[in-house]
């Protein structure tokens, strides 16, 4: 699956075109459409954040194309639930029992780090739940050019504090603090921003000088930054291959993360810190979108929904429209990621002491856990 990420994220960066559609939509409805599958005439479509949002926009662009690959062609409604870091409206759905394919649930990186880091609010399981389909991203880390770093071998040695916004310590912010961590660089880190374009304006305007940007944002917004000299990209998080980490085809300039490590330290990253980032690195990043179902829906159901799911990361009309909204990411079915994804869902106590006990000691973030 992850050969195919790959393979699949190079053609798209290099031959699709950009380009974005949304749909309106109407109310569910419990009658079937395919009463072999049992699938309903209307598909609510839950989005544990605000309309407008990453997600929001994610799966407002997936639905229209969505509903004409699944039989029958069932009305595909999206609901926003928002609130709580989207744990709200996840543990909604959750609790809500649903199984018969009337309602799935989308997700976002910042849906599963609460999950995995075991905060005591979460009431669902992504160990249980079962994917229909997954969408990674990626991302770029960079700093202002007033840090003196022209190039990411200045890491090297680097002594001073470099300052970060984020939005949240819990949210897929974690995975750069986490990236910072495995480099030994000092962070002060303020937190709160309401998206990472309010971060990014924030660093333009020198009040930090550490940011994050997703590959779309970073190739947008930032590379014009780096081309006037205003910015130093350090690395990408990159993508996965055979169980390694490699450069990005969509950002082939950048090196990872551990092609950094290496040309500082000698040697391959390795020990707590990096096997902290390289769980959350999984699921902030690489699986970061999906669309799922209860534990216990109709495997008729889970079937019909997993070969819709299948037809459309083919389908070439949807491959050309999708840069924008997808960022020349790849879609994958549920039944392809099922194995990566229980491997991604299953981080150890170790890991996820280690990440508690660095967001409370380096950055004053004590997290109620179960």
């Amino acid at each position: 699956m992850t050969k195919r990420f790959t393979r699949t994220l190079a053609a798209v960066a290099l031959g699709a075109s950009a380009a974005m559609a949304m749909t309106a939509c109407s109310g569910p409805s419990q009658t079937h459409s395919d009463e072999s599958a049992g699938l309903p005439s209307s598909i609510e479509l839950v989005v544990p954040f605000a309309a407008g949002g990453g997600t929001d926009t994610w799966a407002r662009f997936v639905a229209p194309y969505l509903e004409k690959k699944i039989e029958g062609n069932p009305k595909i409604v999206v609901e926003n639930q928002p609130g709580g870091e989207s744990i709200t409206g996840t543990n909604k759905f959750v609790t809500s029992g649903s199984t018969d394919g009337s309602q799935l649930l989308v997700t976002s990186g910042s849906t599963y780090i609460p999950a995995l880091l075991n905060r005591s609010e979460v009431k669902y399981d992504f160990t249980k739940l079962v994917p229909v389909v997954v969408n990674g991203t990626g991302g770029a880390v960079y700093v202002s050019s007033s840090t003196g770093i022209k190039q990411a071998s200045d890491l090297a040695g680097f002594d001073k504090t470099l300052s970060y916004g984020g939005i949240s310590a819990t949210g897929n912010d974690l995975v750069t603090l986490l990236a910072m961590d495995v480099l030994d660089i000092d962070i002060d880190a303020t937190f709160g921003f309401e998206g990472r374009g309010p971060a990014r304006l924030a660093l333009e305007r020198g009040e930090v000088n550490l940011d994050y940007q997703t590959t779309s944002a970073f190739v947008s917004q930032v590379q014009p930054m780096i081309d006037d000299g205003k910015a130093t990209a350090l690395f990408s998080f990159g993508v996965p291959e055979d169980g390694e980490i490699v450069r990005d085809p969509a950002l082939p300039d950048l090196p990872t993360l551990e092609e950094v490590y290496e040309n500082i330290n000698g040697e391959a990253p390795s020990g707590e810190a990096y096997d902290a980032y390289r769980a959350f690195l999984s699921a902030g990043y690489f699986y970061q979108k999906g669309i799922w179902v209860n534990e216990g829906t109709d495997p008729a159901v889970v079937d019909a929904l997993r070969a819709a799911a299948k037809e459309l990361s083919t389908d070439e009309e949807f491959i050309a429209k999708s840069k924008d909204a997808l960022g020349g990411y790849p879609l994958v079915s549920g039944d392809e990621a099922q194995e990566d994804l229980t491997k991604t869902f299953d981080v150890s106590e170790a890991v996820r002491n280690y990440t508690l006990d660095l967001l409370k000691n380096s950055y004053d973030v004590t997290v109620d856990t179960k």
